[in-house]
């Protein structure tokens, strides 16, 4: 992929840290047990004024791991039926190296260390992604283990709201609530929102004077 002519590298804009948004639709709420159903992946890029911007998604249909739950009621919310026919989905570990080879090429170019997970309620997404990975037995997770930026808090900041679709909305962009819970559509519509809160902060053009990676 070659880079925009305004394209900057975000190794300082935030420590060190890619950030990527990810979200995930899964069938249930206990990473452990519940089937990860489907993972998107938003990677975002700078421009040379500071300003971040959606640059691609990857995205995958993932196959129930063997002895996965999955709530109907979870189904039902997110309208996946797991086992049709026409749905090309991949095995968990397949899915995920496919997402994680895509963020450890975009930390390169933009000389990153470290992806961090950026979500809307992100804890949730990271659980699933962490877990995911431990159980397929990947080594190279990209994302920093425990570190999230979330959009509810800037979302909350900025707009006094917290839901995503309320959110998108208070900050003047369409919400289609017939493509809501696709792991695609949440996941863009959350890079939206994250970039838009961020360059209407300001850009951040030059380095931080601490870059060191620590555990935080």
């Amino acid at each position: 992929m070659t880079n925009a002519p305004d394209f900057q590298p975000m190794g300082h804009r935030f420590r060190g840290f890619l950030p990527v948004v990810v979200d995930v639709e899964t069938g249930g709420f206990n990473p452990q047990s519940d089937a990860l159903l489907q993972v998107a992946a938003v990677l975002l890029r700078m421009d040379s004024e500071g300003r971040l911007y959606r640059h691609y998604t990857v995205a995958r249909h993932v196959q129930p791991f063997e002895g996965a739950n999955m709530d109907p009621k979870s189904l039902e919310v997110n309208g996946i039926n797991p086992f049709h026919p026409l749905r090309i989905a991949h095995p968990e570990k397949d899915a995920l190296a496919t997402v994680f080879r895509s963020i450890r090429e975009e930390m390169k170019l933009n000389a990153c260390k470290r992806a961090i997970l950026v979500g809307h309620n992100a804890g949730f997404d990271l659980s699933f992604i962490n877990q995911g990975a431990e159980r397929a037995g990947l080594k190279r997770n990209p994302f920093h283990p425990f570190s999230s930026l979330d959009t509810v808090t800037l979302s909350a900041m900025a707009f006094g709201q917290t839901v995503l679709a309320r959110a998108v909305q208070a900050a003047g962009m369409k919400w289609d609530n017939s493509e809501a819970h696709s792991a695609v559509y949440d996941a863009e519509k959350t890079a939206d929102l994250f970039c838009h809160v961020l360059n209407r902060w300001g850009p951040i053009l030059q380095p931080s004077v601490d870059t060191h990676m620590d555990s935080g």
